[in-house]
C-alpha cells in the first residue's frame, strides 16, 4: 500500500508545472520510517450512527488513472456522473435506476455542471461540452485553452469553464462560441486542480493558483473585484504555492474560499471586501451548516469555525495525515472522505465520531453530495453509492 506521503510525493512531482525540474530532486526521499507525515492508524469509535447502503452502480472507469474530482450533481429526482473515459450516466436518485447511459467517446476531466435541463462537462483535451440532460445528446462542442480540471457552470446565457493554464472562459450559451477570456498568469508552480467557478446573479466568481479569488461580469468577462486569500511566502516556489482549488461555497452574501498554504477566508460577494480570515492549508474546499464553516487542513485537522467570524467552533486532530476530502454535511453530521476511501461522520455540534464506513479501497476524490440523511458517494474506482445515515436506537 502506497502510503499518503508517497502519494503527495507522486501527485506534486507530477502535476506541478515545473521550471527547472533538477531542483526537485530528493526532495521528497525522506524515509517512511522518518516522515512525520505518515498517515495515523484509525482507531476504533463508538458508533451512533447507523449507515444504510441504498443501492451502488458502476460509472466507467470512475476518475480514471489521473485521479481527477468529476463530481456527481443532483437535479430533481436524477443525479448525473461521468468518468474519465468518457461515459455519462442518468440515474434514478431514489434506487439507482438508469435511465440513460452515452459513451462520449472522449477522455473527461471535468463534470458534471448543471443548468436547467443543460450538462456540461470538460475533457482533458480542451473542450467544453453542452448535453441535453434529459437524453445525453450533446447539444454544442466547443474547443477552450487547455484541460477542465472542474465542472463548467451555466446560467442561460453563459457558460464558464476554468482550464488548468490559469484561464476562465466565457462562452456563449446556445452556440458555444467564446464571448471572452480571462488570463490569471500562472505562478511557476502550482498543484494540479482548479476551482469550481459560482454563478451569483450577474456575476461568476472564481478562484485562482495564484491565490485570488475575482468577481467578474458574467457578460463581458470585466473584473469587478478581486480579494486576496492567500499571499505566496517562503524561498522556494514550493513554499510558495498558494492554490485555490476545492470547492468554494456562497451564502446569502457571503462567499468562502480556502487555499494551499494559507486561509479559510469569508469575503462579501457583493464587493470582494474581505469579511474575516483564519489560518489553514487545505485543496478540497469547505461547506457550512449549523451556522459554521467546515474545512479540512491538508494535516488532517477538521475544523469548524463560525460563520460570522467569531472564532473556532471545534477541531478534530484525529485523522492525521489521511488526505483528507472536503467535508459535507448530511443531516446533523459532516462527512469526511479520506485516501484510503473511509467516511468518517463527525457531530455537527462538537466534532466528535460518531460513524465511519468504508465506500471505496481506492479512495475518494469527487466531493460527496447529500441530500437531507441521504450520503452520495463517488468512489474513485467508479461506484457511485448512495448511503442513508440515521441515529442508532439504544
Amino acid at each position: 500500500m502506497m502510503t499518503l506521503s508517497a502519494r503527495w510525493g507522486a501527485l506534486l512531482l507530477s502535476a506541478l508545472l515545473v521550471s527547472g525540474c533538477s531542483t526537485m530532486k530528493g526532495w521528497f526521499s525522506i524515509d517512511d520510517d522518518e516522515d512525520p507525515r505518515q498517515p495515523v492508524e484509525l482507531q476504533d469509535i463508538e458508533e451512533t450512527v447507523k449507515v444504510k447502503r441504498l443501492w451502488s452502480t458502476g460509472i466507467g472507469n470512475g476518475q480514471g488513472d489521473g485521479l481527477y474530482r468529476i463530481e456527481p450533481v443532483i437535479g430533481g429526482e436524477r443525479i448525473y456522473a461521468a468518468s474519465a473515459d468518457g461515459e455519462v450516466q442518468a440515474l434514478e436518485r431514489s434506487n439507482g435506476r438508469r435511465i440513460w447511459s452515452r459513451d462520449l467517446e472522449m477522455p473527461i476531466s471535468g463534470g458534471v455542471g448543471l443548468y436547467g435541463d443543460n450538462l456540461f462537462l470538460g475533457g482533458s483535451d480542451g473542450f467544453v461540452l453542452r448535453l441535453d440532460a434529459a437524453t445525453g445528446e450533446t447539444r454544442w462542442r466547443a474547443r477552450v485553452t487547455g484541460e477542465v480540471l472542474a465542472p463548467p457552470q451555466g446560467n442561460g446565457r453563459v457558460v464558464v469553464a476554468q482550464t488548468y493554464d490559469g484561464k476562465l472562459h466565457g462562452l456563449d450559451f446556445a452556440s458555444g462560441e467564446r464571448l471572452w477570456t480571462y488570463d490569471s498568469n500562472m505562478p511557476v508552480l502550482t498543484i494540479r486542480g482548479t476551482s469550481t467557478p459560482i454563478f451569483r446573479d450577474s456575476m461568476v466568481l472564481a478562484g485562482f493558483a495564484n491565490g485570488k479569488v475575482l468577481g467578474f461580469d458574467a457578460r463581458t468577462g470585466g473584473v469587478e473585484w478581486e480579494a486576496r486569500v492567500a499571499i505566496p511566502q517562503g524561498r522556494s516556489e514550493i513554499e510558495r504555492i498558494v492554490d485555490i482549488d476545492g470547492t468554494m461555497v456562497v451564502v446569502g452574501n457571503e462567499v468562502f474560499a480556502a487555499s494551499y498554504q494559507g486561509n479559510l477566508v469569508a469575503i462579501e460577494a457583493s464587493s470582494g471586501r474581505k469579511l474575516w480570515e483564519r489560518p489553514v492549508s487545505s485543496v478540497s474546499g469547505v461547506s457550512q451548516g449549523f451556522g459554521n464553516v467546515y474545512v479540512a487542513d491538508e494535516d488532517g485537522t477538521v475544523f469548524a469555525f463560525q460563520r460570522n467570524g467569531r472564532g473556532q467552533r471545534w477541531s478534530q486532530d484525529a485523522l492525521g495525515w489521511r488526505g483528507l476530502g472536503r467535508p459535507v454535511t448530511a443531516s446533523s453530521y459532516v462527512a469526511v472522505p479520506d485516501f484510503e476511501g473511509y467516511v468518517h461522520l463527525l457531530s455537527q455540534v462538537d466534532g466528535s465520531f460518531v460513524g465511519r464506513f468504508r465506500a471505496d479501497s481506492k479512495g475518494i476524490s469527487a466531493d460527496m453530495l447529500n441530500d437531507g440523511n441521504i450520503l452520495y458517494v463517488y468512489g474513485n474506482g467508479g461506484k457511485l453509492q448512495a448511503y442513508e445515515l440515521s441515529a442508532t436506537t439504544r
